[in-house]
């Protein structure tokens, strides 16, 4: 008798990811494990609103991106195997990116992004590890994110993360959307006030 396929891989139907998702809350699938994702803390939340809503203000004068906050994105092996599952605090997409996908895919609206972002933000909370938060990093440079901020409120400092570069910002300095969002400016300053 075989085993489910599902028992022996770790896989999970799109579906299945869904319902679980609905079921039991919200969790990230790292290399076929299951990871809670933990409520988010008033200040974590602040932190990343406002990184959000000046992405928002960015794209309504501009057209450049489309940002989300707290959503997941979803990695597959093909259209309805899932392999791996993020969620970011914030994901920007490029909006010729963002377009093409939606227009691609009719029924977009009804499952997490199935495209991975250009950008992501992480805001470290309380209960995070250091090592850990470098790990997911990794993953999402792995994925194919471009730029990776990660926000560290104890520290007030921004460390900008690309696949071949590595900066760490502080208050007095200014985050840029690189070529992600051409144009892009942030003041470090602004998250933590």
């Amino acid at each position: 008798m075989v085993d489910h396929p599902l028992e022996q891989t770790n896989l999970m139907t799109l579906d299945e990811y869904v319902a679980l998702y609905e079921a039991e809350g919200p969790f990230e699938l790292i290399n076929g494990e299951r990871v809670p994702v933990n409520p988010t803390v008033s200040g974590h939340g602040e932190k990343s609103r406002i990184i959000h809503d000046e992405f928002a203000y960015y794209n309504r004068l501009h057209g450049t991106g489309i940002s989300y906050f707290e959503q997941s994105y979803v990695l597959t092996y093909s259209a309805n195997w899932v392999k791996g599952a993020r969620e970011p605090d914030v994901m920007v997409y490029r909006m010729e990116r963002i377009q093409k996908y939606k227009a691609d895919d009719p029924e977009w609206s009804d499952k997490p992004f199935l495209i991975v972002p250009d950008l992501v933000v992480e805001v470290i909370s309380r209960n995070d590890r250091y090592v850990d938060v470098d790990t997911k990093v990794d993953l999402y440079l792995d994925d194919g994110v471009e730029i990776v901020w990660v926000v560290d409120p104890k520290q007030k400092t921004v460390t900008v993360r690309q696949r071949d570069s590595y900066k760490k910002l502080k208050v007095g300095d200014v985050l840029t959307g690189g070529s992600v969002i051409p144009g892009f400016e942030l003041a470090v300053q602004a998250i933590f006030e």
